[in-house]
């Protein structure tokens, strides 16, 4: 039996409201995964590298009047308890201010995998398919390939394949959106 104390989206976003989550002289990532506060890991240059080029993707391959791009910004899956930061998200257009983008609004959801790659395939990857996250990106920069998961369900991706460098691949809310992973890993 687990001895972790569970929050809900709603408990987690009135302690970080009421500045419970902050710590004097130092930056943390928390995201609340499965109704428990995880700090996430520091991010290096190639991580950053990396988000970069997608984000640099993301914006020439989509239009803004369509997709909004949020980078390193949390979205809400509250059934899961849980708010995420992933590292690139396409959500559907809208001003989101009052609140951060659901599952149900989100596109294609990446994350770079510097360090977490276990975390993001084994803990994240069936959270978003709980969630109905259409299409999920895992970039593992050590391993210089990207799993594409699809088809979401209760139990998981039902479509998981492993894109190598020499491929291009697309997400499908935008299939003329092409990614070309030589490109993405040039100079690693």
């Amino acid at each position: 039996m687990s001895t972790a104390i569970r929050f809900t989206v709603d408990q987690y976003d009135q302690m970080r409201d009421a500045g419970v989550l902050k710590t004097p002289g130092a930056e943390r990532r928390l995201e609340l995964i499965l109704g428990e506060i995880r700090e996430g890991s520091p991010i290096g240059p190639l991580h950053e590298e990396i988000v970069v080029r997608i984000t640099n993707w993301t914006y020439a391959s989509t239009s803004r009047t369509l997709v909004c791009v949020r980078v390193q910004n949390s979205i809400g899956i509250p059934q899961e308890d849980s708010t995420p930061q992933p590292d690139v998200v396409w959500a559907e257009e809208r001003d989101y201010s009052a609140g951060r983008p659901l599952s149900s609004e989100v596109m294609l959801l990446i994350e770079v995998a510097d360090s977490s790659l276990d975390f993001d395939l084994e803990v994240k990857g069936p959270l978003y398919a709980a969630g109905g996250v259409p299409e999920y990106w895992v970039v593992d920069v050590s391993g210089r390939v990207v799993h594409v998961f699809r088809e979401p369900g209760t139990d998981g991706y039902g479509s998981h394949r492993i894109a190598q460098t020499s491929e291009t691949i697309a997400p499908t809310a935008c299939p003329a959106a092409a990614l070309d992973l030589a490109w993405l890993f040039r100079a690693l």
